[in-house]
């Protein structure tokens, strides 16, 4: 009797049991649903690695992108992990180039200012992006802006040939054809410098795409200020170099100061690392007065633009000590108050110098010694670029075709015929060979 009881009262209880294990399996189900969906990619073909969400939200910004050193003001090592295990040999020629390219700015930007020469930008302030160049190859191509001759003088320009080209003497490689700082060296891989702002970045992505093509182990490093990333070229030349897979590190030396728009107003963003995000670039923003940040980032993005075919932006953050040029007084938009502290907060030059007394691999009587034998070379090379001629006139004409056309001939003899007629208004003594060979 209690056996059909309790059967009987299981028969009754379990259309209420079933519904109850349905119910739950459905909870279940919907809720797999509704996890899979949300954890749905967004397969459209123009964000392939977006997923769906159910709440509606407008980003406008992202966690700050963090700024990468190794040491800090006092040239104190952080993690000794990141120091680089380099020679003494190797950082103390880096911080001889940083000295001279100092002494160097500083003679010649007084040079500009007494008439000597025509224009000059110094790099006050910026002169550890020499930890870059110490960081490629030789054979690594750079697409320069105007404001890293250090680079060139890590490779090897030397102090004739900046003062030659600044001259626009007989002996500029680039026969006076360009305004000084403009350099450009073939044999040392560097491209001649432009004035058009940015024009560098988009002939970089597609050099980096040729050197890719060709098979050879090295990239292109493409140097510009965060004013030039408002320029349209900016973003071509990152979208380019993004799709296309080329070997381009793209170094940023945002230094506070488009000419006289400060950073504030040229942006609203986070800094210009952001975008290279955007782009889909690896990217990394380093303290720029810190030699072994810049080193050891240009190190390993060269290593990822080589090895991977991957570009890469590079944001250095530093601060414009001097004027844009000899063409601007900084103190027209900044204050005087502003520059000194700058100068005393962070010097690029001291904090290494410190960095390598605490290695005891420089001294106070190296320093002093050093300065002196440099600023006399310095002065040596400036004086005997300032006594020589001025290119061949016929410089003019020539370099751009293989067999002048008949403009250009046309051009030559009018020229000529201008000379022969009026040759008090042509200085010829100061040319080579006087024109006789025009």
């Amino acid at each position: 009797m209690f056996t059909l009881l309790r059967n009987a009262a299981l028969c009754s209880l379990w259309p209420k049991i079933a519904m109850s294990t349905i119910n739950r399996r459905a909870l279940t189900m919907t809720t797999k649903l509704l996890k899979n969906t949300l954890d749905e990619k967004a397969s459209y073909p123009g964000a392939t690695e977006s997923y769906f969400t159910t709440e509606m939200k407008f980003i406008q910004s992202i966690a700050p992108i963090p700024t990468y050193r190794v040491m800090d003001l006092h040239g104190k090592v952080i993690d000794p992990t990141q120091e680089p295990q380099v020679s003494k040999e190797f950082a103390v020629k880096i911080y001889k180039d940083m000295i001279t390219l100092n002494i160097m700015d500083f003679i010649l930007y007084e040079a500009q200012r007494q008439g000597r020469i025509s224009f000059y930008m110094t790099n006050y302030g910026e002169e550890a992006y020499i930890g870059s160049a110490a960081a490629l190859d030789s054979q690594d191509v750079i697409y320069g802006q105007y404001r890293e001759s250090g680079v060139l003088l890590y490779r090897g320009f030397t102090l004739d040939n900046f003062m030659n080209q600044c001259y626009s003497n007989e002996n500029d490689i680039g026969k006076g054809r360009q305004m000084p700082i403009h350099y450009g060296s073939k044999e040392l891989n560097f491209q001649t410098i432009s004035s058009p702002v940015a024009t560098q970045l988009p002939q970089a992505s597609g050099a980096a795409y040729a050197l890719k093509r060709s098979g050879k182990k090295n990239c292109i490093m493409c140097y510009f200020g965060e004013g030039a990333a408002s320029e349209g070229d900016f973003h071509s030349a990152l979208n380019v170099a993004a799709t296309m897979k080329c070997p381009v590190i793209f170094f940023c030396r945002n230094n506070g100061f488009a000419i006289s728009t400060p950073t504030l107003e040229q942006y609203k963003g986070d800094g210009i690392a952001s975008r290279g995000i955007g782009y889909g670039i690896d990217t990394i923003r380093v303290d720029g007065n810190d030699v072994w940040a810049v080193y050891n980032a240009t190190k390993a993005a060269r290593q990822l633009s080589v090895e991977e075919h991957r570009p890469v932006l590079l944001e250095s953050m530093t601060y414009r000590v001097s004027h844009h040029s000899t063409s601007d007084d900084s103190f027209a938009y900044r204050s005087k108050k502003e520059v000194e502290y700058w100068k005393q907060l962070d010097n690029p030059i001291v904090r290494f110098r410190k960095w390598l007394e605490d290695k005891n691999w420089w001294s106070e009587h190296e320093e002093n010694s050093f300065r002196t034998s440099i600023r006399k070379e310095v002065l040596n090379a400036f004086s005997k670029a300032e006594k020589l001629l001025k290119p061949s006139i016929t410089d003019l004409f020539n370099d751009v075709y293989d067999h002048p056309p008949q403009n250009i001939i046309d051009q030559r003899q009018k020229l000529k015929t201008l000379i022969e007629r009026y040759p008090e208004n042509y200085p010829l003594k100061n040319f080579k060979n006087e024109g006789k060979d025009l």
